[in-house]
């Protein structure tokens, strides 16, 4: 495992974390007028606050763009789960409530179940896949469950299943936006930014991230943080993972005891995403059974 590597996507996960936390101190104030439309994202950017939180997620991204082009997806995509230590730490001197049992719970189910899982699956580079019809099979069933969650949160809007719902079908789309960014970054390798443009890949990429940020900032404007960010580090990781193993050819040992050690690694860092994205130190947010608040830079 490169130490490069692993100091570039917990960097990225730095920055993600600690941008979330910004973002949703911001979207918590927006009109449900604009809920799930690019309207959102023109009143969020009034405030700076918000745009200091999308920078810090900008560059979590580029951090991890670098880290994807120089390892395997089936490892930084884990790693870039840490995220939301970052964000409880933020959130904690904010709210200043103690770590407690369940937090310290949570951190080390997270931390212990990425580690078990690199370790177990030991993540190694292969031949990527030629056949398109199973790069498509793979994107379009992440993108096709996403847009089916979308779906539904746009009709349950104010019920507490919406913010879930909105969260994992970005995590999706963010988990198929990495796969999309490795194979742009392998593309640059080998003919530079013309061979990367004359695919369809980085224009993927920026669909794929615009509609994930209205997304994201929709479940954040409509629930407290802890009911949005868990579900979107959970389900990142394992589109990642799907995708590197599905067609870009990430390899990860297959025996049994492998298998079954990858498995509780992945169910630990669940449940800790779990833990520490209902700890008491996550923001609450603004309830929305009153009227929102007009946006004000500040």
């Amino acid at each position: 495992m490169s130490v490069l590597i692993v100091v570039l996507a917990v960097s990225a996960a730095c920055c993600l974390g600690i941008g979330f936390v910004l973002q949703q101190n911001v979207a918590q104030r927006a009109p449900l007028s604009d809920f799930l439309t690019p309207r959102l994202l023109l009143d969020l950017m009034k405030v700076p606050r918000w745009l200091a939180g999308t920078a810090l997620m900008v560059a979590g991204m580029v951090l991890g763009a670098i880290a994807l082009g120089r390892g395997e997806i089936s490892m930084v995509e884990p790693l870039l789960a840490t995220n939301l230590l970052f964000a409880l730490t933020l959130s904690r001197y904010q709210t200043k409530a103690p770590l407690g049992r369940q937090g310290w719970a949570g951190l080390a189910l997270l931390a212990g179940g990425v580690s078990v899982f690199i370790w177990a699956g030991q993540p190694r580079g292969g031949t990527a896949v030629t056949d398109p019809l199973r790069h498509w099979l793979i994107i379009g069933a992440m993108v096709g469950v996403a847009l089916l969650l979308t779906g539904f949160a746009r009709h349950a809007r104010l019920n507490t299943a919406a913010p879930l719902l909105l969260a994992i079908a970005a995590g999706l789309l963010y988990g198929v936006q990495d796969s999309l960014t490795r194979v742009s970054g392998e593309r640059f390798a080998e003919g530079g930014l013309a061979e990367v443009l004359s695919g369809w890949q980085p224009y993927g990429v920026l669909v794929l991230g615009v509609t994930g940020l209205i997304l994201v900032q929709s479940a954040f404007e409509t629930a407290p943080l802890r009911m949005s960010l868990p579900a979107l580090t959970a389900a990142q990781p394992i589109a990642g993972i799907v995708c590197g193993v599905g067609f870009l050819g990430d390899r990860l040992r297959t025996d049994a005891g492998a298998l079954a050690w990858q498995a509780a690694g992945l169910a630990a860092v669940i449940l800790g995403i779990v833990l520490l994205g209902l700890h008491p130190a996550m923001p609450t947010g603004a309830s929305k059974s009153e009227p929102a608040r007009d946006l004000q830079p500040h």
